[in-house]
């Protein structure tokens, strides 16, 4: 029944008198005014907490160009514009680029984010000049009076002012399962929703003052990290720096000091062994990458809240389903009444179409019900008991046109009747053609509406037979996802037999093994053993989503949650990745990392897809990258340990790189990719780059050492260095022909377009001035693609036997 709390109508009436900035805000049904409104921004009392969405434009350029590693390659760069020619600074004006280009990526996908993001808003329902408004919720005042619903979230702390059995749940904020009962005068703090019952309460903290601001600021911003991607390479260049450091101080000493040559020669080929120790573009493709695809997404309507969930989904390897809203479509129509116990027909739709009128916020199964059976508006409900996804089952209490008063339960029939019922067989019968079944009873009226003995005592009197409208779409999904080997389960709040049919005729395996979840274990081991030999599961609680989720995670699944109703907050709070349709309840879509805002379960295979290329590709660019950082840091301790001039200038290993790595990357980090996400990022990508690294190292330094010895004379260091040069190249073009593997036509072409690009500056002479590269003689040039294929072979056998040995 509505409560409200005890006012004054004068003083509700009257003009504002809560003073000014501080004082404690009034209820007043009608809220505030327009000119209460102005004058409450004027004061700054305004919710202005940053909704959720990406980085800022300041933000973006600041972590693309302010990085450890840009400091390092900024100070060599400008060492090299005073001491050598412009080529030589190439390496300077590459890295420029690419921040360029991460910078813009970055801003399109934030673009792209921020529009959708307005799109998803949720709008809480305030009510100013004594009308229902929809604001956003940065527009929230001090002192507004707004309303609330089952699945609403509570956007800023504030005081109860109307409940209509108003149950808020508040274990996001305090760990506590049980919903909480809200009288007048109870406090509700934000980050806290509604699972029943509907209210109203008086905003009486808002900005960074509320009790969840500053935790849902930080953690819901557009974000890079938390994921084993992120950390991954975030590791991987720990350990480069640490590898790095002193490589390139005892490089330097031995170049500047040790060696007595030309002093800006030294300097050049000083910069030229540290400059390639630094892996600068791997972090740049990473960012690129996940940028790319929040575009690729936001086109199809996919709100990505953060992005690491394009990755998390890739590795996902159990989905759990909620069935209404996800399997089937929100909207249901009613399809029969089956009369019980000798009732009356006619009463029985006047009793329905009271219950549809009791409700300000009929739920999908209500709302069909309203469709079928309008009020007749000549009753009057004295008592309301909303739904409750723990309880299932809603009623109301009324006082009919003739003064007689009844009671009515609506909800579950295997919830509301006892076991043996004979509308039991019938509801049965109805669930195995996947259709959905309420049970109008008729209760005591003057019991308590949410005692239990209450239900246990109604008497049964109609089955309201609902059917589901199957999402045309989702037989697709389900077969993509066993396709991949990723496990479907449907968990749901209603009955498992008519879950299970639904899922049959959607052509979903193991449709036929339903699970009633009240006979679940409690146990977590003794749970995760019948979800894993389970499909379909009825009859779960909100508590049960979660503990379902948990025990699935406790067995070391990665696992993913759809849902859009209220009784999925808790699940999707504590899946790997929660996945949210754009018109679930506003709680759902705050605490999912995926929104679909078309609400097409359609999409998600294309999340998945995106994820597996981010991961996929990455995992193949960051091995030649890291490859090229284990052969320079090699090469430098060779050279310091023999006492020789580093054999390259910075603009070989500008031009290397270009064409084994940074063009080649960038192809490869953007292109389809299906492989399944497997986890070990560190360890897979560096099983292959530490033995290509030492291959590709050893052979440079002994082709470098044979040339040496070989040449003698002016010019004998630019011909050892060519040498050197095209078997660095030849064998690093061999490691890209490796990780482009699988071959397609496109990545065979870009291998030989590579190698062409080489060839090229070979052969054309002011391409052989420009980056000094000129082969003399030709027993040096052929000793030096002898060594290179002696080192391809080597590659070829070492890659096969790291992948027996380690394998990931």
């Amino acid at each position: 029944m509505t409560q409200w709390a005890g006012i004054d109508d004068r003083a509700a009436d009257g003009p504002d008198r809560s003073g000014g900035p501080g004082a404690p805000p009034r209820y007043r049904p009608g809220g505030l005014t327009t000119a209460e409104v102005a004058e409450r921004v004027a004061r700054g009392e305004v919710n202005d907490v940053p909704v959720r969405s990406s980085r800022s434009t300041t933000d973006i350029i600041r972590g693309n160009v302010l990085t450890r590693f840009n400091a390092i390659i900024g100070v060599l760069w400008v060492i090299m514009l005073v001491v050598a020619p412009i080529q030589d600074s190439l390496f300077g004006f590459v890295i420029v680029a690419n921040t360029g280009i991460g910078i813009i990526q970055e801003l399109r996908a934030k673009k792209t984010l921020d529009g959708l993001a307005v799109i998803g808003e949720a709008k809480p329902t305030v009510r100013r000049d004594g009308a229902p408004t929809e604001v956003s919720t940065s527009d929230i005042v001090l002192g507004d009076l707004i309303e609330l619903g089952p699945g609403d979230k509570v956007v800023v702390d504030g005081t109860v002012a109307e409940s209509d059995s108003l149950e808020v749940d508040e274990s996001l904020l305090t760990g506590e399962a049980d919903p909480v009962l809200k009288h007048p005068g109870d406090t509700v703090m934000s980050g806290s929703f509604v699972v029943a019952g509907g209210g109203a309460f008086t905003a009486t903290k808002v900005g960074r003052e509320a009790y969840a601001a500053q935790l849902a600021e930080e953690a819901s911003r557009f974000t890079l990290v938390h994921s084993e991607l992120r950390s991954g390479i975030s590791t991987i260049l720990k350990y480069v720096t640490w590898m790095m450091v002193p490589t390139a101080i005892a490089l330097v000493i031995s170049q500047l000091v040790v060696k007595e040559a030309d002093i800006r020669n030294s300097v050049a080929r000083t910069v030229g062994g540290i400059v390639p120790m630094i892996p600068e573009g791997l972090v740049l493709l990473t960012s690129v990458a996940f940028a790319i695809g929040v575009i690729r997404l936001g086109r199809q309507q996919c709100l990505v809240q953060e992005l690491p969930a394009i990755e998390g989904l890739a590795r996902v390897d159990v989905v759990c389903l909620d069935k209404t809203g996800t399997l089937t479509e929100g909207g249901m129509d009613v399809t029969g009444l089956r009369l019980l116990n000798g009732a009356d027909e006619a009463y029985a739709r006047k009793v329905l179409g009271a219950l549809g009128e009791a409700d300000p916020r009929p739920n999908a199964s209500l709302q069909a019900i309203v469709d079928a059976y309008p009020d007749s508006d000549d009753w009057r409900c004295t008592e309301a008991l909303p739904f409750s996804s723990a309880r299932k089952y809603s009623g109301a209490a009324f006082s009919e046109d003739d003064g007689q008063r009844s009671a009515w339960l609506l909800g579950a029939p295997d919830v509301l009747l006892p076991e043996g019922d004979p509308a039991l067989a019938e509801t049965e019968d109805l669930n195995q053609q996947g259709l959905r079944v309420l049970l109008l009873a008729q209760a005591d009226p003057d019991g308590d509406l949410d005692d239990p003995d209450t239900a246990r005592k109604a008497r049964a009197y109609a089955l309201v037979v609902l059917e589901q409208r199957l999402r045309p779409d989702a037989a697709d999904t389900l077969a993509y996802f066993a396709e991949q080997d990723v496990d479907a389960k449907v968990i749901s709040g209603d009955n498992a037999v008519s879950v299970g049919a639904v899922a049959a005729k959607l052509g979903m395996p193991g449709a036929d093994r339903t699970v009633d979840a009240r006979r679940l274990p409690e146990s977590r081991d003794a749970m995760a053993r019948e979800l894993e030999g389970g499909v379909v599961f009825g009859r779960v609680t909100p508590q049960q989503k979660r503990d379902m989720v948990g025990a699935l995670q406790s067995r070391g699944h990665t696992v993913a949650m759809t849902g859009d109703g209220v009784n999925d907050v808790l699940a999707l709070k504590d899946a790997d990745i929660g996945v949210s349709m754009g018109s679930g309840s506003e709680a759902t879509r705050a605490v999912a990392q995926i929104v679909l805002l078309n609400n097409s379960f359609a999409t998600l295979p294309s999340v998945v897809a995106e994820g597996r290329r981010v991961i996929g590709n990455i995992t193949r660019v960051a091995t030649l990258f890291l490859t090229k950082t284990v052969y320079s840091v090699l090469l430098a301790i060779l050279v310091v340990a023999f006492q020789m001039e580093y054999p390259f200038l910075p603009r070989h290993l500008t031009l290397l790189s270009t064409l084994t790595i940074g063009v080649p990357a960038f192809f490869l980090a953007l292109a389809p990719n299906k492989e399944r996400a497997r986890p070990h990022f560190v360890r897979r990508v560096m099983r292959y780059a530490i033995p290509a690294g030492l291959i590709a190292a050893a052979a440079t330094f002994i082709t470098y050492t044979v040339a040496g010895h070989h040449y003698s004379g002016p010019g004998a260091l630019d011909a050892e260095t060519s040498a050197a040069t095209v078997t660095l190249f030849l064998v690093s073009l061999w490691v890209l022909a490796i990780v482009a593997r699988p071959y397609t036509w496109w990545r065979i072409a870009l291998v030989a377009a590579m190698g062409s690009g080489f060839l090229l500056v070979l052969v054309v002479p002011w391409l052989q001035d420009f980056f000094a590269l000129k082969l003399v003689g030709t027993t040096m040039p052929w000793a030096a693609v002898g060594i290179a294929a002696a080192a391809a072979v080597l590659l070829e056998a070492t890659w096969r036997w790291v992948g027996r040995r380690f394998p990931a």
